[in-house]
């Protein structure tokens, strides 16, 4: 069975998931905003679908798809520590930075 990280992973779902973010498709808005045939995009929708990414609507003839962002919560959850590690640095950094700049401040007043 594949993982949300899995299911992820690949560069044409994640294209699918961007568009979806900003607004529902049919499948043939899809197909040409990727550039995969029909039923290459078919069977992506239906994995993100299996994994509780995607729901579907239809409305008469046509089938609208749109993003579920609840499942990605278990991404956003692992990448929680990175960001405070990130943040941490990017801290020190300013840091740094300013120390480094007030010292450039002394050096000019001498």
């Amino acid at each position: 069975m594949m993982t949300i990280f899995d299911i992820i992973a690949d560069p044409t779902r994640r294209q699918i998931l961007d568009l979806l973010l900003q607004r529902p498709h049919t499948v043939n808005e899809l197909v040409g905003a990727v550039e995969i045939s029909q039923p290459g995009i078919s069977k992506q929708l239906r994995i993100l679908r299996e994994a509780g990414l995607v729901d579907v609507q239809q409305e008469a003839q046509m089938r609208w798809y749109e993003l579920r962002p609840e499942p990605l919560q278990e991404i956003d959850k692992w990448l929680s520590a990175y960001r405070q590690m990130w943040s941490s640095r990017y801290e020190r950094l300013d840091e740094y930075l300013k120390q480094v700049q007030e010292e450039d401040k002394h050096h000019g007043d001498e």
